[in-house]
C-alpha cells in the first residue's frame, strides 16, 4: 500500500453495462474494513502509477476486464476517524473486453441502477453514486467518518453540504 504523506492512493471504478453497474460484495478478505458492503472495483497505486494506470490494473486484476472506454469522474478523500486518509480516484466505465474472472475479495455482481440503493453500501458512497447518476461534472468530495463506519462531515467541491 503506497502512501502519500499520511494518505493512501487507491481508485474505484463502476462498470457499466445495460442500466447496471459491476458491483463487488466484500466478503473474502480478512480484516477488510469493507467487509458485508458492495463498493465498485479497485484498489491502491503501486509505484509510478497515474490513476489511469492503477485503474486498468485493478479492473483486470479483479475482473478479467480490459477497459477500453472510461472517465475520470472525481476524486473522493476518506477521512476515517482512526488516523487513516485516502485519497480515492473515482472512474466510470462504459467500454471493457474480456471475460470475467473470479475475483478474490469478494462476489462480483451486475446490479440494476435503480436498486444500489437497497444494498448495504457506506454512507459516503451513496452521495458519489448519486453524483455519478446526475452526471456530475469533475468533482473532489470530501467524506469525514467518525471511525465506526458513521459520516460526520460532507465537502462537496471546497463547500461544506452537511454536518452529521
Amino acid at each position: 500500500m503506497k502512501r502519500f504523506a499520511d494518505g493512501v492512493l487507491s481508485t474505484l471504478c463502476y462498470l457499466e453495462r445495460n442500466g447496471s453497474y459491476l458491483m463487488l460484495y466484500r466478503n473474502k478478505k480478512k480484516n477488510d474494513v469493507n467487509a458485508g458492503k458492495w463498493i465498485g472495483v479497485g484498489g491502491h497505486f503501486e509505484e509510478g502509477e497515474s490513476p489511469e494506470d492503477c485503474v486498468l490494473r485493478e479492473v483486470r486484476e479483479e475482473t478479467g476486464y480490459t477497459l477500453t472506454s472510461y472517465r475520470f469522474r472525481g476524486l473522493v478523500t476518506f477521512v476515517s476517524g482512526d488516523g487513516i486518509t485516502e485519497y480515492m480516484s473515482l472512474f466510470t466505465a462504459d467500454g471493457f473486453t474480456g471475460e470475467e474472472i473470479s475475483c478474490t475479495e469478494g462476489e462480483l455482481r451486475w446490479v440494476p441502477k435503480e436498486a444500489l440503493p437497497d444494498l448495504p453500501l457506506w454512507e459516503g458512497d451513496r452521495i458519489f453514486l448519486r453524483l455519478l447518476a446526475e452526471d456530475a461534472p469533475f468533482f473532489s468530495l470530501k467524506l469525514v467518518y467518525d471511525g465506526r463506519g458513521g459520516l460526520t462531515e460532507t465537502v462537496l467541491d471546497g463547500k461544506r453540504l452537511r454536518k452529521h
